[in-house]
């Protein structure tokens, strides 16, 4: 039998099934039905299937084996109940390539993986002026003002909030009222982001071996932050960002960092909107695992007045052609341009699920605090997730894809592949 998941919307996931083995292991083999090369897939295993595939007898580990050939492998705890959740790992897959894996079961952790592929980190500046230990979780009153730096030389947080990377790419969050988000050029796959910015004499704006934050935010959305879409507010239609002095608490919280994904959540509390409006509360959870372009953000609203709309965008401050493409039932928007701060180019795309799409527009730069933003607002019901993909390319360290028109080729590679999800022989 032939069955297909789809977890976490993952074009490049998988999820896994197979048959007992002697002594506890477990066999299976996926196939890619896609006509696309998949470059570090992401193989996702629940702690579920494993266990309805050994009969019960879960071994505290496992394993993974392709090709007679060990895999670095994570197990994640998505639920903080102390217990691994998933088991996860990254493989190549060739165009309808179909292979067999092994999960050998093991009773300690399996370890052995040469350097990260992925890392998110959130630290706190000490009074000693250096910045403490990375925090699994953290709180900021929603009336956490920016930084001035004209005050003071260093933020209170590590480059101003989390940041999450991966061998390829990076981003930031603002963690204060802007609630903005923005990219790291990376010119080496080792993670960086623990180190950039502990110095202030060190500008990270500027091109640095390891890369440079390329991407000038100012009022806009930057690189796929949230915003609400509000109908007829005051008589009027009304774009809000995520964040501001209207929110109480917001909270960070770190699901799972690296080797080969990383996970965190931002939680946004008892967002009082408008005093005619009940408080809305979101989530939202972003990824980033090894090998790819892109960051991926799952968001759940609750208390979303009627006709509301998640909203996030592509920042636009150097007059970048945007660009809409459709490939089935995945679409994505892109610009191309010469829009770093390195002042050369820099590819930046959101990708989704055509049903979730309400439309694609523009900021109207008046009467909102959002502006030079190309907008993406999606189809939002409460308690019920929105997806989407964040991607960044940027020429010094994708040279391949420094053309518009391999940027869209690459895109609608990755909006096929979207689209087939990997299926599991039973």
């Amino acid at each position: 039998m032939r069955t297909i998941f789809h977890l976490y919307f993952l074009s490049l996931g998988i999820v896994l099934s197979g048959c007992s083995l002697q002594k506890g292991n477990i066999s299976m083999e996926v196939e890619n039905p896609a006509e696309t090369v998949r470059s570090s897939a992401l193989v996702i295993l629940s702690r579920s299937a494993i266990t309805k595939k050994a009969n019960g007898k879960l071994a505290p580990y496992y394993e993974v084996n392709i090709h007679n050939k060990n895999i670095p492998v994570q197990f994640d705890d998505l639920d903080g109940d102390g217990q691994w959740d998933e088991l996860v790992f990254l493989h190549d897959f060739r165009p309808k390539e179909k292979l067999t894996v092994i999960l050998r079961s093991s009773a300690i952790k399996p370890i052995g993986i040469s350097g990260s592929k992925a890392h998110v980190r959130h630290q706190r500046l000490l009074e000693n002026g250096s910045f403490g230990p990375s925090l699994a979780a953290d709180t900021i009153d929603g009336k956490q003002k920016p930084t001035d730096f004209s005050k003071q030389k260093l933020p209170p947080f590590l480059t101003e909030g989390p940041a999450w990377e991966n061998d390829r790419v990076g981003f930031r969050l603002y963690f204060d009222t802007r609630n903005g988000k923005d990219i790291w050029g990376k010119l080496k796959p080792e993670m960086v982001l623990d180190s950039v910015g502990t110095n202030s004499t060190a500008n990270y704006h500027a091109l640095n071996e390891w890369g440079m934050d390329l991407l000038k935010v100012g009022s806009s959305l930057g690189a796929g932050a949230l915003a609400l879409f509000i109908p007829d507010m005051e008589g009027k239609d009304t774009l809000v960002r995520v964040g501001g002095s209207n929110m109480e608490n917001i909270l960070y919280e770190r699901v799972a960092d690296g080797p080969v994904r990383a996970i965190f959540r931002m939680h946004y509390k008892n967002w009082k909107l408008h005093p005619a409006l009940s408080p809305v509360s979101l989530t939202e959870e972003i990824q980033i695992w090894g090998g790819q372009l892109f960051y991926e953000s799952v968001v759940h609203v609750t208390g979303l007045p009627a006709n509301a709309a998640l909203v996030t965008g592509i920042v636009n401050l150097y007059d970048a052609p945007e660009n809409e493409i459709l490939e089935g039932k995945a679409t994505a928007i892109f610009t191309h341009h010469k829009q770093s701060e390195n002042k050369d180019k820099l590819a930046m795309a959101i990708l989704l699920n055509k049903e979730e799409l309400q439309e694609f527009s523009t900021a109207k730069n008046s009467d909102t605090d959002i502006r030079n933003t190309y907008l993406v607002k999606m189809k939002t019901r409460n308690n019920e997730p929105n997806r989407f993909r964040f991607y960044a390319a940027w020429e010094k360290s994708v040279p391949a894809l420094s053309d518009s028109a391999r940027f869209e080729a690459f895109l609608r590679d990755e909006l096929k592949a979207f689209q087939q999800p990997i299926i599991v022989n039973e």
